[in-house]
C-alpha cells in the first residue's frame, strides 16, 4: 500500500490531511515494521535492527491501544485496511 494512497483514504473522511492521526502513525510503523521484517530474514545477526523493529512493534502497540479505547470502529477499519492480526490490549 503507497503512503499516498493512504494519505487519500484518511483525506476522505476526515477532509483533511492530518498527518499526525493515530492511523497515518500506525501506517507509518506497520510499513517500517514490513521493510525491518525482510531485513532481518537476510541478515538474522543484526541485532541492534532487531532492537528498533522491538521498539516500534511497542509504539504501534501502544497506538493501538489508545485507539481501540478510545473508537472501536476507526479501530476495526484500520487493522483490516492494514491486514494486520488484531493485538491483545490490556
Amino acid at each position: 500500500m503507497l503512503k499516498n494512497a493512504f494519505i487519500s483514504i484518511i483525506s476522505q473522511k476526515e477532509k483533511e490531511e492530518n498527518r499526525g492521526s493515530v492511523e497515518f502513525q500506525v501506517f507509518g510503523f506497520t510499513n517500517k515494521i514490513r521493510k525491518l521484517t525482510s531485513h532481518l530474514e537476510l541478515h538474522k545477526k543484526d541485532y541492534l535492527s532487531q532492537r528498533g523493529l522491538r521498539k516500534i512493534l511497542g509504539k504501534r502497540q501502544r497506538l493501538l491501544a489508545y485507539l481501540s479505547k478510545k473508537d472501536k470502529v476507526r479501530y476495526k477499519e484500520l487493522i483490516s485496511q492494514l491486514n494486520i492480526g488484531e493485538t491483545k490490549t490490556r
